[in-house]
């Protein structure tokens, strides 16, 4: 049975923006340390160890993370990508065939000016075309668009899905703070369904003058913004409209999926005389929704309620926050083989359901 990591991660580095048109060098990011006086470790009671470097873009400070191999469980060659048969090494370790890797740096809005934004995911995606070349299909990775230019977004996807991408990153609330399901998304949706890539919907930021990481890592900008964008989704209709694509919800746990199953029978059965939405009985299998779990999350009683044909499960791969765990994927398997899981839901959450999410076919198994 082939593995599947279904969220993993790079971190960008300078070779990142080798990638920039010409026309667009004005928007290279560049890399900026903040000196703590007097503290050679690098960190304070105010900035944190690794939190003091940044990425200076359009005139704004984005954090760099310098991360830690320890606490990591990777090398930054790995994390980096500068060396991609070490981390394909390290995937064989871990007993994973395919890691489905999303950006960091793009997590958060970028710039709230449309030509940097373009420039800088251009650039990017570009760059992470060319690891996946070198990776014989085992790299797959999640596409940044320019949202700001809907024309240029519906461009880029269709490179990306030539050049190994499975997915488009999206945040819950961006362009302008727009909800999931506002008609200004529908041509990205329309276009997915004909790319056959899925809209992935991360944990992580739209707002393009939120504060440096450190002061942004809360709930409400960027962990609820995910659940918004469930809710939205199916609030305002849209997997009725656009009935060939697929949403991931990634990053979050699953712990929320019970309390908005409850919350949208709720609005529906008592609402309907002011918003009427095509609820339907299996509200994730129906509606192509797939919830990326962890290993904290009750799931028995999870898809008791649901079914098990729509989960899927990351190891946060490069990061070390509240999501990391390199062992995840193992440790969901033990829990199959001794009995605490049924075993054949996890074997779905570690292969058909991540194939089916990202559109892995077998042959590129």
């Amino acid at each position: 049975m082939p593995i599947i990591d279904s969220d993993t991660h790079v971190d960008e580095t300078d070779e990142t923006w080798e990638y920039l048109a010409d026309c667009d060098q004005q928007y290279r990011p560049v890399t900026v340390n903040q000196d703590i006086p007097g503290d050679p470790s690098g960190s304070s009671q105010s900035t944190p160890r690794g939190y003091n470097r940044y990425w200076l873009i359009d005139g704004k400070l984005r954090l760099r993370r310098i991360r830690d191999d320890i606490r990591t469980s990777t090398i930054q060659a790995q994390r980096e990508l500068t060396d991609v048969p070490a981390r394909l090494r390290h995937m064989d370790q871990l007993g994973v065939d395919i890691q489905v890797m999303y950006p960091t740096l793009f997590l958060t809005q970028v710039s709230g000016r449309p030509e940097v934004e373009l420039a800088l995911c251009k650039a990017y995606n570009r760059w992470m075309a060319s690891k996946w070349a070198q990776s014989d299909g085992r790299l797959r990775w999640v596409a940044p668009l320019p949202l700001l230019t809907m024309r240029e977004a519906l461009d880029e996807m269709a490179f990306a899905k030539e050049h190994g991408a499975c997915g488009v990153l999206r945040k819950g609330r961006e362009c302008g703070g727009r909800p999931a399901g506002d008609p200004y998304f529908l041509p990205l949706y329309q276009e997915a369904g004909k790319l056959d890539i899925p809209i992935c919907f991360h944990l992580g930021s739209g707002d393009p003058d939120l504060p440096d990481a450190v002061r942004g890592m809360g709930i409400l900008e960027m962990i609820l913004p995910v659940v918004d964008a469930f809710h939205s989704l199916l609030t305002f209709n849209i997997p009725t409209q656009v009935q060939d694509v697929r949403f991931g919800f990634i990053e979050t746990t699953a712990s929320w999926v019970p309390y908005m199953v409850t919350e949208l029978n709720r609005t529906h059965g008592r609402m309907a005389w002011m918003r009427s939405f095509d609820l339907r009985q299996d509200i994730l299998a129906e509606n192509r929704l797939y919830v990326s779990c962890d290993n904290f999350d009750d799931m028995s009683h999870i898809m008791g309620l649901t079914g098990d044909d729509n989960f899927v499960i990351g190891s946060d791969y490069g990061h070390a926050d509240m999501s990391a765990e390199i062992d995840a994927l193992a440790i969901l398997q033990r829990k199959g083989q001794e009995g605490e899981l049924n075993k054949a839901s996890v074997a779905k959450i570690l292969d058909n359901n991540a194939r089916t999410l990202y559109g892995i076919k077998d042959t590129q198994l």
